[in-house]
C-alpha cells in the first residue's frame, strides 16, 4: 500500500514528548518525504525519457522511482511504529483505549483494523479511540476521524464521539454505542451522534433542547449481536480487497 504523504502538521504526540522522541520522530517523517519528491523525479525523468523514444533511460528511471518509493514507505512504517508506541506506552492509556495520534490515514486504519480484529477475538465489549481534534492539522480539520467512522460503518460497529471530541467509543458487540461518563471531560451538552453500520435511518434524527443528537440506524438489533458476518469476518474480506489492490501506484 502506497501511503500519500500528507503532512498533518504540529504535535504528533499526544503527551509532552522529550526533545529526542519528537526529534526522531520528525527526522524518519522528512526522511520519507525526501524519498517521495526523489520518486516523483525519477518518474518524471522517466516519462521524458519514454516520450523521446529512450526507452532504457525510461526503465531505469522507472527502476530508480521504484526504489525510492519502498525507501519511503520503509521511513513511513518506521514513523508510525514509533509514534504508536510512544504514544501507547505501557500505563499511557487503559487496555481499552488506543491512541491514533501521528498517523497517517491509511496508517491509522490498519492499525484500528487490526486493534478491533484483536479485540473481537478477546471477547472486549468496546473500544475508545483517540483521534484528536483536529488542532494539530494544517487546516485543523479532523482526518483520522472520518476514517474510523468508515471503518466502523464497513464493519457494522456502531460508534460514537465521546464528550472529548478527540476521543470515540465504539461498541464491538453490535449494540448501541454508549460511552461511560467522562470525568473533567469537555464538550457536554455539544454534538453527539450515534452511527451505525451501512444503512442509515435518516427519519431516525432528532433535535434535543441543550444540543443536536443524530441516530443512524445501521443493521442493528437492539440488546443483541447483529446478524450476518462478525467484524473479524469482514476485516478478513477486507484484507483480501487490500491484497488485490496492492501493486496500485498512488
Amino acid at each position: 500500500m502506497s501511503i500519500p504523504m500528507t503532512r498533518l502538521g504540529g504535535n504528533a504526540f499526544s503527551h509532552s514528548p522529550n526533545n529526542d522522541a519528537e526529534a526522531e520522530y520528525d527526522r524518519l517523517r522528512d526522511l520519507a518525504r525526501e524519498e517521495a519528491r526523489k520518486r516523483g523525479d525519477c518518474f518524471d525523468r522517466s516519462r521524458r525519457a519514454y516520450d523521446d523514444g529512450d526507452g532504457a533511460a525510461a526503465k531505469q528511471l522507472s527502476n530508480e522511482g521504484k526504489a525510492h518509493g519502498a525507501k519511503m514507505e520503509q521511513y513511513n512504517k518506521q514513523a508510525s511504529e514509533f509514534i504508536f508506541r510512544e504514544n501507547n506506552a505501557p500505563g499511557r492509556h487503559p487496555d481499552d483505549t488506543i491512541d491514533l495520534h501521528g498517523q497517517f490515514v491509511e496508517e491509522a486504519e490498519d492499525i484500528l483494523e487490526e486493534r478491533i480484529r484483536y479485540a473481537t477475538q478477546q471477547g472486549q465489549s468496546h473500544l475508545h479511540v483517540i483521534v484528536g481534534k483536529g488542532n494539530h492539522s494544517v487546516d485543523h480539520v479532523q482526518k483520522i476521524k472520518p476514517r474510523v467512522e468508515q471503518v466502523c460503518r464497513e464493519l457494522g460497529l456502531q460508534y460514537q464521539t465521546e464528550e472529548n471530541a478527540g476521543r470515540m467509543y465504539i461498541n464491538l458487540t453490535g449494540g448501541k454505542a454508549v460511552p461511560p461518563p467522562q470525568h473533567g471531560g469537555g464538550g457536554g451538552g455539544g454534538q453527539q451522534q450515534h452511527h451505525g453500520g451501512q444503512q442509515q435511518h435518516h427519519g431516525g434524527q432528532q433535535q434535543q433542547h441543550g444540543g443536536q443528537q443524530q441516530q443512524h440506524g445501521g443493521q442493528q438489533q437492539h440488546g443483541g449481536q447483529q446478524q450476518g458476518q462478525d467484524p473479524v469476518e469482514k476485516l478478513i474480506g477486507k484484507l483480501v480487497r487490500k491484497l488485490g489492490d496492492c501493486c496500485t501506484v498512488m
